[in-house]
């Protein structure tokens, strides 16, 4: 059961993220034609408003969750993906179009609060640094792709294609995701309905890693919300050439999150850690200053090459701690976190751009950086304390 959970997953996981950033890579070409997206506020509007739908719908699904079998939302949730990218298309008004991409982020919210909780679920204690990575690089991996496609189809065939080139491979991808567990019940015998009580626990058990979410969530929505108009605004870079290297960028983060596994043995969860937040801290301040694509691409690959050991390290941190019965709760409050800060963060960086340039959000990202990497320097011995207890 459990290799077909993570088989699953890690598809889902794929089709899901693929979708979110398919969106995104067409706003430059749409602010450049002053069509629906006509100021920087605008991309903060749509992502701002996106991820508090997400988040909301985060709390929602973990509420309803053990009414439901794992299979069953996935078919929801990938029909509904698909069904969204579509109808954006036929768009002409920034009105019409936000209201389409919030029903699509309703349909996005299905796998961070319950697939990663599966995940964890099904794999001991042992295999869990192998399974998140895995899970984490294959969402990596799915945004990979999309990104590379999504640039080159947007500038040579119209920002249409893309949404409908994603919403085909979506149905793909979300049909070999449900035929994966289409036989296999997630269904426990044991009930654990969610209360206001388990929620406090549970955000005690977590609260440890909570900067460390508040971290990923604004650099992601950030990057991925705000990247493509800086290369291709600033810099001048084609949007295919755009798609390329912001593929690059989240390819090494794939790779780095299929390592973490051995890195983790080789090296220990708590050295990862402080390297992974020293590192993307550094070059988001470069990413910032840098004068030339040439810097502003070295920046950006190398910051994600960071951030991307955060994810499943901390994922590995709260399946540990967690007990099994609230580890829906857990991962549905670790991912609003992400939500949450990436909604404030997102709209306060079109405000930034608007005044200050397209390269300002990063170093507002920096500095967030630099508090909380002094934050886990400071709690290194609690977190190392932590570790030696699960082992």
């Amino acid at each position: 059961m459990k290799k077909k959970v993570l088989f699953s997953a890690s598809i889902f996981h794929a089709l899901n993220d693929a979708a979110s950033v398919t969106v995104p890579m067409v706003f430059p070409l749409l602010y450049s034609q002053q069509f629906i997206i006509k100021k920087y506020f605008h991309i903060g509007i749509l992502c701002n408003l996106g991820l508090l739908v997400t988040f909301l719908f985060h709390i929602i699904l973990v509420n309803v969750s053990n009414k439901f079998e794992y299979k069953h939302m996935i078919l929801v949730s990938y029909l509904g993906i698909c069904l969204s990218l579509v109808l954006m298309t036929f768009s002409s008004a920034f009105t019409s179009f936000l209201l389409i991409y919030l029903a699509m982020r309703v349909f996005n919210s299905f796998y961070h609060s319950i697939g990663v909780a599966w995940v964890s679920k099904t794999h001991p204690s042992q295999g869990i640094d192998f399974a998140m990575g895995i899970q984490s690089g294959s969402g990596n991996l799915g945004v990979f792709v999309a990104f590379i496609t999504s640039g080159y189809l947007a500038q040579t065939l119209g920002w249409e294609i893309p949404l409908f080139v994603w919403a085909a491979a979506g149905f793909l991808l979300g049909s070999i995701s449900f035929m994966a567990v289409r036989k296999t019940s997630t269904r426990s015998t044991e009930i654990h309905k969610p209360t206001f009580s388990s929620w406090i626990e549970t955000m005690k058990n977590i609260q440890l890693y909570i900067p460390a979410f508040i971290f990923g969530g604004a650099c992601w929505g950030t990057t991925v919300f705000y990247a493509p108009s800086l290369l291709n605004h600033k810099f001048k870079t084609p949007l295919g050439q755009t798609g390329l290297y912001l593929a690059l960028w989240i390819g090494i983060g794939a790779v780095m999150t299929y390592l973490f596994g051995f890195l983790s043995r080789r090296f220990g969860r708590l050295k990862i850690l402080l390297c992974a937040f020293t590192g993307a801290t550094l070059f988001l301040y470069l990413l910032w200053i840098a004068p030339v694509k040439e810097l502003a691409l070295v920046s950006l690959l190398f910051f994600g090459t960071f951030l991307f050991l955060i994810f499943p390290c901390f994922q590995s941190f709260v399946g540990n701690e967690v007990p099994a019965k609230n580890l829906n709760q857990a991962f549905s409050l670790s991912a609003n976190v992400q939500m949450l800060t990436g909604a404030v963060v997102a709209l306060i960086a079109g405000f930034l751009s608007d005044k200050f340039g397209i390269n300002s959000p990063f170093l507002f990202l920096g500095m967030l950086g630099t508090i909380i990497t002094i934050f886990y320097l400071l709690k290194s011995p609690l977190i190392a304390q932590k570790l030696s207890n699960t082992q």
